[in-house]
């Protein structure tokens, strides 16, 4: 208790990836239970009238031929098969649609990671001791208590409801058989839709406590957060991870700062230097992204794409590419080249410097 009461600090990245591996997923399994039978009065709503007329049909075929049928293999046995694919038609489309809505609302509470993990052979469970500790234990008790939570808006939900339906008119006039089933039917449709929003709202408390119980669970002292550290940035493979999320990071953020940039100075084939000078606010030409190879040709074809002119001029591109730094000002000596070249490309893209500035203005 007292080692729990000292985990104040939020799981870092690392606990959170291992949690996700072993299954620690804040789940509540009666969410499927509740889109499942959802999607089955869903599927019997549309399909009522076609699984009632064949169900019908059946059993006036057994009826009518009770008399005259022959039990025998040969004579039964063609019946039978006739009656089972009709049976299996009608309940195919229900079992998918049971089927799709578990399956989304299990990927909606996991965001549809896989945990193989999850798969192994714990003997631990098979522990009886174990096994009863965990019925006695808070978990336990909630599970026990949102049984009972469930039979008693269940009962409470089919008590009023068939209060209400039997207090119906309908019941105490003469109307026509057919239309008193559909009364029954509609009915029953309706008070299966309470039921099933009822316990809904009992499967979203409880994902809601699991929740919180599962972040409760996975908080950390300050010195496993210590601890963490160290390891982390002792590991080759994380540091190796981190470099290449920052680098992908910084890509996507130079490939965005191209859309409003001034120039692009390439090679034209190893390097692309993408210049920015916005008077208003810069004293110099401002290096917003560089690349060489297969990225500097992903900054020439988003110039492309947003009308940015490209100018080829080696030598200069090779000197900013080494000596210039990204969100800094070119280098002094290269003011001048640089200032022909902006020169030239203002002249000969006046429209798309007219929405350059525009588009400044406005940001």
């Amino acid at each position: 208790m007292a080692d729990q009461q000292n985990k104040t600090e939020e799981p870092t990245a690392k606990r959170l990836m291992e949690a996700q591996e072993t299954g620690q997923f804040p789940r509540a399994p009666d969410l499927q239970t509740v889109a499942i039978l959802a999607g089955a009065i869903w599927a019997v709503s549309v399909l009522g009238r076609e699984i009632s007329d064949n169900v019908a049909s059946i059993a006036v075929g057994i009826f009518s031929n009770l008399g005259k049928m022959e039990i025998r293999p040969e004579a039964v046995g063609p019946w039978a098969m006739s009656s089972l694919k009709t049976l299996l038609a009608l309940s195919m489309p229900l079992a998918f649609v049971c089927a799709v809505a578990a399956i989304l609302m299990g990927g909606v509470q996991t965001r549809f990671a896989l945990s193989p993990k999850v798969l192994d052979i714990k003997f631990d469970r098979l522990d009886p001791v174990a096994g009863l500790q965990r019925i006695f234990s808070m978990q336990g008790l909630v599970k026990v208590s949102l049984d009972v939570l469930r039979l008693l808006a269940v009962a409470w939900v089919i008590y009023g409801g068939l209060q209400k339906v039997l207090e119906d008119p309908i019941f105490y006039t003469p109307v026509p058989l057919g239309r008193l089933g559909g009364f029954i039917a509609e009915s029953a449709v309706i008070l299966l839709w309470r039921c099933v929003l009822a316990l809904g709202m009992i499967a979203a408390a409880n994902y809601i406590y699991q929740f919180f119980r599962i972040k409760e669970s996975l908080m950390m002292t300050k010195q496993e957060v210590r601890d963490e550290m160290k390891q982390s940035e002792g590991d080759p493979k994380i540091k190796n991870a981190l470099r290449a999320m920052a680098r992908r990071i910084l890509q996507r953020q130079m490939l965005k700062s191209v859309e409003t940039a001034d120039v692009v100075i390439t090679n034209p084939v190893h390097f692309a230097v993408v210049l920015r000078y916005d008077r208003k606010k810069e004293a110099a030409p401002m290096v917003v992204a560089k690349g060489e190879q297969a990225f500097a040709r992903r900054l020439k074809a988003v110039a492309a794409q947003y009308g940015v002119p490209v100018v080829e001029n080696p030598p200069v591109a090779r000197m900013l590419y080494k000596f210039g730094k990204v969100g800094k000002p070119i280098p002094v000596n290269l003011y001048h080249t640089v200032a022909e070249i902006l020169a030239f490309v203002y002249k000969a893209n006046r429209d798309y410097f007219r929405g350059l500035q525009q588009r400044r203005d406005e940001s």
